[in-house]
């Protein structure tokens, strides 16, 4: 087979390959595929969200005690030992010293960032499960039919077709 030829087959195959992927200007319907056609769209139920959260929550807590080099073994003055250890190595004219305080305000600094991160997680679910909770109060107040029940959902659903 010569190179033309195998090229020539190798194209036909992504070809062939390639109708049978995805394709995102596409919205027929898919059966068991989410949001495809009439199947339902992203649901997210409160439990799934809270567990998250309290996850992120307990992670915070923890790493915040167990990863706080910074403040190990501080003294009176609130220096750890780390912080100490490096000053005694400056005082005595060794690098190691410098480089073990820059070792210390990396890691503090990294620590911190990913403190923020997981708070940022535990308290964005949190406003979210709230957020979405007063937002289906409000659609359920607002949609109403004349005699003043809730509107059914298959009536709703005549809008969007």
């Amino acid at each position: 087979m010569t190179f033309d030829d195998e090229w020539a087959a190798l194209k036909s195959d992504a070809r062939d390959r390639q109708s049978a992927q995805m394709s995102l200007n596409t919205a027929g319907a898919q059966p068991g595929v989410p949001a495809s056609g009439t199947d339902s769209d992203l649901v997210v139920h409160r439990g799934e969200l809270g567990a998250v959260g309290n996850e992120a929550f307990r992670i915070h807590g923890e790493l915040r005690k167990r990863a706080d080099v910074a403040s190990a073994g501080a003294d009176r003055a609130g220096a750890g030992s780390t912080a100490r250890a490096a000053a005694e190595l400056q005082g005595h004219n060794f690098s190691a010293g410098g480089e073990l305080y820059t070792t210390l305000e990396v890691w503090t600094s990294q620590v911190k960032t990913v403190l923020q991160m997981f708070a940022h997680i535990s308290n964005h679910l949190d406003y979210s499960k709230e957020s979405h909770a007063n937002d289906d109060v409000e659609i359920a107040a607002t949609l109403r039919g004349r005699d003043g029940s809730a509107v059914p959902v298959s009536e709703l659903q005549k809008y969007v077709k």
